[in-house]
């Protein structure tokens, strides 16, 4: 296992370290070429909807990945792939730490890792209780494909009694990581996972963090919303460069 520890910054100034445990540090295994063709996401409808149907199989959901587009079931439809216009992300350097989540940072009552539990990571992302979720079956074995490849990656937030409080996962391509949800079982713990996400972003070399769709949440930790051309511009630039997310390298001063 590797250690992280590391800043949090806000421009120039560090606002609290996390203490990081990579639990499973791999390189992803390359995979075939996808057999279908996605649309150009800038023909997407209004609503962001660029087509329907193919499969969930890792080289099908990484070509998606790679143009801008993920999946989102909707209306007992599972294979709808969207390219939303405006897309949320959050800046790299531009992470928004509240002084009460600040403070609870410093307590210390969460210890935090990174690929330990992905499958525990996306059935708490899965759990909404009585209300319908997303994240299907067929979904959360297509990431847990995809998670066995190292592709996709889970970041975990442990109450200290050892049970799972929170986290989040994702996908991570090159310098991209596409966030595709969090949740939380006590207060603060998924805003906990989004810290040390941005965290081990910037010590990896990750400069695109994709949150898909805005929310008062998102914006409130530092999402801002780029169009649609912009995004699929930064994508270009960054998904094919050299990153391992799992493997870390010293968190670069900010200027």
């Amino acid at each position: 296992m590797r250690r992280l520890v590391a800043g949090v910054i806000i421009g120039a100034v560090p606002i609290a370290i996390l203490d990081v445990v990579v639990a499973r540090a791999t390189r992803p295994t390359p995979v075939s070429a996808c057999q279908f063709r996605f649309p150009d996401p800038r023909r997407a409808d209004v609503d962001g909807l660029v087509a329907s149907g193919g499969d969930f199989e890792p080289p099908t959901l990484l070509a998606a990945y790679r143009r801008g587009i993920f999946p989102w079931p909707a209306e007992g439809i599972d294979r709808l792939w969207w390219s939303p216009d405006p897309r949320a992300v959050i800046p790299i350097d531009g992470l928004h730490v509240s002084r009460r989540l600040r403070q609870t940072l410093r307590q210390g009552r969460f210890r935090v890792t990174i690929d330990a539990d992905f499958a525990g990571v996306i059935a708490g992302c899965a759990d909404r209780g009585e209300n319908e979720t997303w994240i299907t079956p067929a979904l959360r074995a297509a990431y847990g494909r995809l998670h066995a490849l190292g592709w996709a990656h889970s970041v975990e937030v442990w109450a200290l009694d050892g049970t799972l409080a929170g986290g989040l996962y994702g996908v991570s391509i090159g310098g991209l990581f596409a966030a595709e949800s969090m949740f939380h079982r006590v207060t603060d713990a998924s805003k906990i996972a989004l810290v040390a996400l941005v965290q081990q972003c910037r010590a990896s070399g990750v400069d695109l963090l994709d949150v898909q769709m805005p929310s008062s949440h998102l914006a409130s930790m530092g999402a801002v919303t780029v169009a649609r051309r912009e995004y699929l511009r930064r994508l270009a630039d960054v998904v094919d460069r050299p990153v391992n997310f799992t493997a870390t390298r010293s968190v670069p001063p900010v200027e």
